[in-house]
């Protein structure tokens, strides 16, 4: 049985912003983070209603692996910008 994955606030805050800065789709992003689409929108919807206990995180996590969370959060996210580009490449590169 595997132990149930936990989130930093700080990563589910910036999971919300990809969607209300960024101009991402729930769906793009939640594919673009490795998350499912309705905990993405449970997290907007309790960030929205100002639950301070909706975001309490592991809190034990260090400088360091903050940073690789970070950079895998980032790394995923270009990752998905980089597929999106390659369709867009090849459905503008067809003849008309």
């Amino acid at each position: 049985m595997s132990k149930r994955k936990t989130y930093s606030r700080e990563y589910k805050i910036g999971a919300i912003q990809m969607v209300e800065q960024k101009g991402m789709t729930m769906r793009e992003a939640s594919e673009a983070l490795g998350i499912n689409e309705g905990m993405l929108w449970r997290w907007r919807k309790e960030h929205k209603e100002g639950k301070i206990e909706s975001f309490p995180g592991n809190g034990r996590m260090s400088e360091k692996d903050a940073e690789i969370a970070r950079l895998r959060q980032e790394n995923r996210r270009l990752l998905a910008e980089q597929e999106i580009l390659k369709k867009a490449t090849v459905l503008f590169a067809r003849p008309m």
